[in-house]
Order: C-alpha cells, then structure tokens, then sequence
C-alpha cells in the first residue's frame, strides 16, 4: 500500500502539468500566429490568451483539431464591457480538452461597431452564448443563423450589461386594460429617487470599542 509521501509527490507532479496537461498550449500558439495572439495567463498557471478578431476562427480551429490541444468542448462565452477604453467589449471563450485535461482562455476587444465572427459552425453550443452576448451587450456575431435576443423580452431597447445602460431601463412593461395587451411605454417614475446613504452599517461596528473605553474612562456615564 502507497505510504503518504507517495500521494504527495504524486500530487505535486500532477499540479505542475494540470495548467497545460504537459503541453505549454499558450506558447503553441502564439508560435504559429504570431502578432495575432498575446499572451495573458496569470501567475496562477491559467492559461489564457488575447486573440485578434480577424485570426479568431483559425486559432479556434487550431485548437480544436490539432492533436496536441484538441479542445473539443466550449464551456462559455461571456462578455465584459470597459467604458474607458476605445475597444469597450471583451468577448471570453473558455474552452476545455478532455483528451489533454486542460483548459485554456481566449479574449477578443471590440467596439459598438466590431463584427466578431461566429463558431456556430465549429461549436454548436455557441450559438446560445452568442445570443446572450447579443443581447447582453450588443455585441454582433456575423454568419450566425439567427441572432435574435435570448433573455430580454420582444421589443425590449438597449442592452442592459452595458455600463452606461441606465439602471431604469428606457421602457416598462405593463398591461392595459382598454386595449387587453400588454404594452410597452417610456419609463415614466412618479416619484424622485430617494437619497441614499452608501455608508456601510458595518463600518459602525469598529467604533464599538473606542465606545466603550470612553464609556469606562467615563466612570459608565
């Protein structure tokens, strides 16, 4: 039977290979496209690439059939927006090989105006998270076979992970009884917004013992 030194040197040989499964896939890559890839992998062996939109589905067919990578399966898409910077939208492919036992990340920057290329074709399941991102943040996918919002609602206006979507939304939906549909109007409030008070009620509980020697040094008073 193993003795426990045997199971700890068995783990620690597997943490060293899990980031790559043995193979540095990052490195690979940016070996065969060059300017087209950057590396982004963090300090804590994830590995994660920036992609150009352009090289996007050659690097994505690289990694999905070259017999050293063959990550088969796409996990997620999932976007994030950045206001401040010209190219606003990251677009976030995670992909895993189970051949390999690997993962790898890819980043994509766009803008409004940036038509990142579908892989529909290459994943079918991208075609749920391409529609999220769509609707999300409106971002648009070009030869996708039908790109029509996901989780908002029929008529719905803007997209609402943007940062600079407002938290009220542009229109509200009720339903009118004179017309016995549901209809959809500008946002009307009634009343103001309250001011409200950001302070953590948590911050207070530092004070509690500055109170208390004040109370004691008080004579309890």
């Amino acid at each position: 039977m193993p003795n426990q030194s045997t199971f700890h040197h068995a783990k620690t040989q597997r943490t060293k290979t899990l980031p790559y499964g043995g193979i540095d896939a990052v490195a690979d890559v940016i070996s065969r496209f060059g300017d087209k890839v950057q590396d982004d992998s963090d300090g804590c062996g994830e590995a994660s690439l920036i992609v150009a939109v352009d090289a996007l589905r050659d690097v994505m067919l690289y990694l999905r059939n070259n017999s050293q990578c063959l990550f088969s399966s796409l996990m997620d898409i999932c976007g994030a927006d950045y206001p401040q910077r010209n190219e606003r939208f990251d677009i976030v492919y995670h992909l895993l090989s189970l051949a390999h036992n690997m993962r790898i990340r890819l980043k994509v920057r766009a803008d409004s105006e940036t038509i990142v290329p579908s892989l529909v074709d290459i994943w079918p399941a991208a075609g749920w998270f391409e529609r999220e991102c769509w609707d999300m943040y409106g971002i648009f996918f070009s030869e996708h076979p039908d790109l029509r919002r996901i989780l908002t609602d029929y008529g719905f206006s803007g997209h609402p992970l943007r940062k600079d979507f407002p938290l009220t939304g542009y229109t509200e939906v009720r339903y009118n009884d004179e017309l016995a549909r549901v209809v959809h109007e500008p946002v009307a409030l009634d009343t103001d917004y309250r001011d409200f008070d950001f302070e953590s009620p948590w911050e207070a509980v530092s004070d509690l013992p500055a109170r208390a020697n004040d109370k004691k040094n008080s004579g309890g008073q």
